[in-house]
């Protein structure tokens, strides 16, 4: 056996949960960590908002619960509501105990809080702590120098995982990970990692969509392993639109944060009329379904391509210390946002389904674990709370490392697993394949699987990927592997699940709107849509 690696925790990605997780394990263990791309390549580093916790005297649990429950539209799961939003405190004291320099408090006349803190769309109270508008790259560089300095973290860096490795011989009938095969993007080769314990920290999906907020790295990689492997995947139809990426023909995927209606932003049309008041007495501050079907309405129905965002009654020190990034971005576009409104435009942005997992980030399978936004924990229900996803990271990072402490007492070999075989595949001389397969799934998944639906159109959608799934599994059958073609072959699984999520639930909740079941339907609709693939467990060991 050769080209394999052994380590006691593999963890597939580098945002703020895997890294989160790395940093808490490699005081007792030796760990590795897996990037699609550079380290910091992902959503996380992306992320502007900040992390929602209850730290004014004026807030409470009660409240911060209540608005994710009643954001979630029903089907969020209260106890797993209720164990995040009460770890919100000790997660915030980790990221300042690490070094995370969150922005402080210069004005208490609304926060008793020592940090400033934001409030945005769903919220009933100012909780957001936040790094000025670059929350998330103050958080993923922070621990991105603190990975670096461990000496039991071993980072591979270009390195994207293939496919998990399942075997069921430890306990009949169960299945069980011990690592997974990992294509290296430099050597162009493929090696086995044997982990006792795998962790899927992949994010989410955005790019399965046109328009996302997503880096490029978000191929929905953990979702699609892990369902091959045989985990259910539960809800894949809440697929989150922001409402407001910028506009313009330079910028590929930025954000303007929800944090500026927090603070007054208006959303007008280009005659300088708002029109939220029409659709949501929170108005800019409904949660983001709303606001983003209601930009969706106004686009469709003017034939508009985009509409803006007006900050401009703040003054220009104001923006300067609050949306500095913004600001900045904007400024090299010609866009001065204390004078004129922002073009922006709703995309897809977070994936609120997910691999199924337990407060311990348990998956179906024994020893694979699954935290952040690749996992469905039951926090965020039909839709996401804006700044509950990094909270939820960080509390799913700490409770799994407790299990996977505890659980590692219990001490196992890891079997021989074989390696990986190329002997019967060729180069590729037709790349052009992949590049026009991913084109059609994200044009497609926008035009008919977006923010708003119908059957028809869901119908057309899943007759297509039944297709282009066909031909991706044949080509992948004859030809090397490549970065493009692990991720396409993820793009196209995921699809497929979000479509038939979307087909399955036939009622309007959250973020799943059909124009053919336009209300909810608690009596005849369950709870919760959950796809499996009827599998029996592999044995890839010798």
């Amino acid at each position: 056996m050769h080209n394999q690696l052994e380590f006691d925790t593999l963890i597939i990605g580098s945002g703020a949960a895997g890294l989160s997780l790395a940093l808490k394990l490699a005081d007792h263990s030796k760990v590795a960590v897996l990037s699609k791309d550079a380290l910091i390549e992902g959503a996380t580093f992306y992320a502007q908002g900040g992390v929602s916790a209850v730290l004014d005297k004026h807030d409470s649990i009660e409240s911060h619960m209540q608005d994710t429950l009643t954001t979630g539209g029903g089907l969020c799961d209260p106890e797993i509501v209720q164990f995040v939003v009460e770890r919100a405190q000790q997660s915030i004291d980790w990221l300042i105990d690490i070094g995370v320099d969150f922005t402080r408090s210069d004005n208490k006349k609304n926060t008793t809080s020592q940090f400033h803190l934001h409030k945005e769309g769903g919220h009933s109270h100012r909780r957001i702590i936040h790094a000025a508008d670059a929350t998330g790259k103050v958080i993923e560089t922070t621990l991105e120098s603190r990975v670096r300095q461990h000496k039991n973290i071993k980072l591979f860096e270009h390195h994207v995982a293939v496919d998990l490795i399942t075997v069921n011989k430890f306990i009949k009938s169960s299945n069980r990970c011990v690592g997974a095969y990992v294509l290296d993007v430099v050597k162009k080769n493929v090696q086995v990692f044997k982990a006792k314990n795998t962790v899927l920290a992949t994010g989410g999906a955005g790019k399965v969509y046109l328009y996302t907020s997503n880096p490029d790295s978000c191929t929905g990689d953990g979702i699609a392993m892990a369902y091959r492997a045989g985990c259910r995947i539960a809800n894949m139809e809440f697929i989150q639109f922001h409402p407001t990426c910028l506009y313009h023909p330079s910028a590929k995927s930025f954000l303007i944060s929800e944090a500026l209606r927090g603070e007054g932003a208006k959303l007008i049309l280009k005659d300088g009329n708002s029109f939220m008041q029409r659709y949501d007495e929170r108005e800019e501050l409904a949660p983001r379904d709303i606001v983003a079907r209601a930009i969706d309405h106004e686009m469709k129905r003017l034939g508009h391509d985009c509409v803006y965002l007006d900050i401009s009654h703040k003054t220009n020190k104001f923006i300067q210390k609050h949306f500095p990034n913004i600001s900045n971005y904007c400024l090299d576009l010609n866009i001065d946002i204390s004078k004129i409104p922002i073009p922006v435009v709703p995309a897809a942005h977070y994936t609120c389904g997910g691999v199924i997992v337990n407060k311990n980030g348990e998956t179906d399978i024994t020893n694979l674990y699954a935290i952040g936004e690749v996992s469905y924990s039951g926090l965020h229900g039909a839709n996401r709370m804006a700044s509950n996803s990094l909270l939820e990271c960080f509390v799913f990072a700490n409770s799994a490392y407790n299990h996977i402490k505890k659980s590692s007492e219990k001490s196992y070999k890891l079997d021989n697993i074989r390696d990986w075989d190329e002997s019967r595949v060729t180069n590729s001389d037709e790349e052009v394949v992949v590049s026009h397969n991913w084109d059609e799934i994200r044009r497609f998944m926008w035009d008919y699987v977006g923010i708003v639906r119908t059957t028809k159109r869901l119908q057309r959608a899943h007759h297509r990927i039944k297709l282009l799934k066909s031909e991706i599994n044949e080509y992948y059958g004859n030809f090397r592997i490549t970065k493009d073609l692990i991720e396409l072959r993820n793009l196209a699984v995921v699809a497929e699940i979000i479509i038939e999520s979307a087909l399955l639930r036939k009622e309007s909740r959250g973020l799943h709107y059909t124009t053919d079941f336009p209300i909810s339907d608690d009596m005849n609709v369950p709870k919760n849509t959950i796809i499996k693939l009827n599998i029996q467990p592999k044995d890839y060991a010798a």
